[in-house]
């Protein structure tokens, strides 16, 4: 009574959300979870749907301090001042000397806080020269730890830097594999043709950038999911299966209909059963940064005939989300060739 035309502007856009609802109208619905957890179901899962588009982004100084990921900036400063030094004394006092870090004090300083899985995958190629320990923080309890780090080299592959930390207060345990050397300026797609229970053995290193493929199940995993890891073939089809029965809570629920119930067990028991290889089939590793690897059966890479590595130029939506659109060396590379 005291605005009739908000009062109508209200009714009319009240009819709008009623037809969006009913479905006679189409239209677009965003989710913006700065955390990131929150979930929209995919109908065509394990399909990818075409309608469906999920986008990554990095959060502002804002919505990081929303959620409470800030300090205060004060104490930030101060915290600036007085971390490093803590570090510097700390990492060259647990230090150890470098002859005294081979290969068997190596293996063990990493197998202590890594799995016996990962370690051996990684010390096949070869074992580190030298362990480097720095203080950090347990990302559980918050407890002084330690980090161990080494660089080591894989053949046909890249150096890679390997982080493991453990901390004593807790018992939590982390490791991490990241690429070393520069960006790759092109993409790399690697196949593997999967004929017998001995490809299941191939060890493999897929990158947090990395998209796994299946073309005989129509399996397609975007990049991102199930982050780095350090395996084999049949450990990355394992952890797939596994993944989807911890994500998809809305697929594997008492409240699903016996249609989709049935598609869903259908689909685990096609999974599963890649593992026994009765048939063959392609896996296919899609990394616009090339970081990720399938270590072939021969000495030479060339002859191993089941393997194909394919190298190809990034997309500009590729190298946007990456961030190498933005990025602009002019300036060093000017300095470096000056100062040659």
């Amino acid at each position: 009574k005291l605005d009739p035309q908000t009062a109508e502007a209200i009714d009319q856009f009240l009819l709008k959300l009623r037809a969006c609802a009913k479905g006679d109208s189409t239209f677009t619905f965003v989710l913006d979870d700065p955390a990131g957890n929150s979930f929209i179901e995919n109908l065509y899962a394990p399909s990818p749907d075409p309608s469906l588009n999920i986008k990554f982004y990095e959060r502002t100084p804002e919505q990081q301090a929303l959620l409470g990921y800030l300090v205060d900036p004060s104490q930030q400063g101060e915290s600036s001042n007085v971390v490093p030094s803590e570090g510097l004394s700390s990492t060259s006092d647990k230090r150890e000397p470098r002859g005294s870090v081979g290969a068997v004090a190596g293996h063990r300083a990493i197998a202590q806080s890594n799995s016996a899985e990962i370690a051996d995958a990684l010390f096949r190629y070869s074992a580190p020269e030298e362990v480097m320990t720095f203080p950090s923080t347990c990302g559980a309890c918050a407890a002084s730890c330690e980090t161990r780090m080494f660089m080591t080299r894989i053949p046909y592959f890249q150096e890679v830097i390997v982080m493991a930390s453990t901390c004593d207060a807790c018992g939590y345990r982390n490791s991490e594999l990241k690429p070393g050397g520069r960006i790759p300026e092109k993409g790399k797609r690697i196949t593997l043709f999967v004929k017998n229970i001995n490809d299941l053995s191939r060890d493999l290193i897929k990158s947090d950038t990395a998209g796994v493929k299946i073309p005989e199940l129509d399996l397609e995993l975007a990049g991102g999911t199930l982050g780095g890891i350090v395996t084999t073939v049949e450990g990355l089809i394992t952890k797939i299966s596994e993944s989807l029965e911890r994500v998809h809570g809305f697929s594997f629920g008492d409240s699903l209909d016996e249609n989709k119930r049935t598609k869903w067990q259908d689909f685990k028991a096609k999974l599963n059963k890649l593992l026994s290889v009765e048939e063959s089939w392609t896996l296919i590793l899609d990394d616009a940064l090339a970081n990720s690897f399938i270590a072939p059966v021969t000495d030479d890479i060339k002859d191993d005939h089941q393997l194909t590595f394919e190298e190809y130029e990034r997309s500009w939506e590729q190298n946007e989300e990456l961030g190498l659109n933005d990025i602009d060396t002019s300036s060093a590379d000017a300095a470096y060739n000056s100062t040659s």
